[in-house]
């Protein structure tokens, strides 16, 4: 049977709504189909958890957290060098503590040598530098005193030392001569005296440290 234009165009319009909902049935189904389901992650067996862990641990220990520096030492104190940056004490018969004992002991003697009293006995003078001087020369000091007491009277005397300079050195033994400005206040019968004098002291390494073993006036060691 034949069919009219308008059954024809009515024909025609059915046809591309079903082709159009076929379509839009065809395509929602694909992306339905070839969805992916969400991974899911295995439940680690518990062998599995104890090998990991250990190996996570040695793994952090081993690398150190970026926001901490690494640890450094601290410097170590460097000896007295030169502009060129050698050790002068390499070339020196002390080292830098020797050197500190040295003069430690030279000052303590400066004190000791100038404060006396004129009443007390050669013994008791002798006596307060002991240990700081050596036998031979505390006994050249004992009978310098006994001298130098009668002559002063009445008289007591105290004062200190301070250390100008390193006139001189020596090896075997070591030994070290400071200059040294010795001031004395001596008060006699008579009134009181000041009198600031430059010596000569020298000292030597021995087996009970650093001791004195000889003084003298410094114009006497320089005529």
């Amino acid at each position: 049977m034949e069919l009219s234009p308008g059954q024809q165009r009515l024909l025609f319009v059915v046809v591309v709504i079903v082709l159009v909902g076929l379509g839009f049935f065809l395509i929602e189904g694909r992306s339905h189909g070839t969805t992916a389901a969400p991974a899911t992650t295995p439940t680690p067996s518990a062998s599995a958890s104890a090998t990991a862990s250990p190996a996570r641990a040695a793994a952090a220990a081993a690398t150190p957290p970026a926001t901490e520096p690494a640890a450094t030492e601290p410097a170590a104190t460097q000896p007295a060098t030169t502009a060129g940056g050698a050790n002068i004490y390499q070339w020196l018969p002390f080292t830098q503590p020797d050197l500190t004992a040295a003069a430690k002991t030279t000052l303590a003697f400066a004190k000791d040598y100038v404060t006396w009293n004129s009443k007390e006995s050669k013994a008791a003078y002798g006596a307060t530098m002991a240990g700081l001087v050596t036998t031979q020369e505390d006994t050249t000091l004992e009978n310098d005193f006994a001298t130098a007491a009668r002559a002063a009277g009445n008289a007591v005397s105290t004062g200190s030392g301070s250390i100008d300079s390193i006139s001189s050195f020596g090896p075997n033994p070591a030994s070290i001569t400071f200059s040294v400005t010795l001031t004395q206040q001596v008060v006699p019968a008579q009134g009181t005296s000041a009198s600031p004098s430059q010596y000569d002291i020298t000292v030597v390494s021995t087996g009970a440290g650093w001791q004195v073993n000889n003084i003298q006036l410094f114009s006497v060691g320089n005529q």
